[in-house]
């Protein structure tokens, strides 16, 4: 088993300067033939996670994504499933 640091967040509002994936188990990935881009899943994201690409589509950025699941839970076309992250 491989022990790993854990980032600590001391201020509110400094996420964005934290690589907070290290401890995700599970991954949300697009759908894109499903997803219309609405941007539900930035409204209720806790993190900086999300965004709009160049080309106006919806990406995610594992980099500062948690894995909590909470986009998949509230895309309103279930374009986001939750998938086992792999190391």
């Amino acid at each position: 088993m491989q022990h790993r640091i854990m980032p600590v967040v001391f201020d509110a509002g400094n996420s964005v300067q934290q690589a907070t994936s290290i401890w995700r188990s599970m991954r949300p990935v697009i759908e894109r033939y499903q997803c219309t881009n609405c941007l539900i899943c930035w409204i209720y994201c806790p993190e900086p996670a999300i965004y709009k690409d160049g080309d106006g589509l919806v990406q995610i950025d594992y980099e500062h994504c948690k894995g909590c699941g909470i986009c998949a839970e509230e895309c309103p076309r279930k374009a986001i499933r939750m998938v086992v992250e792999h190391d």
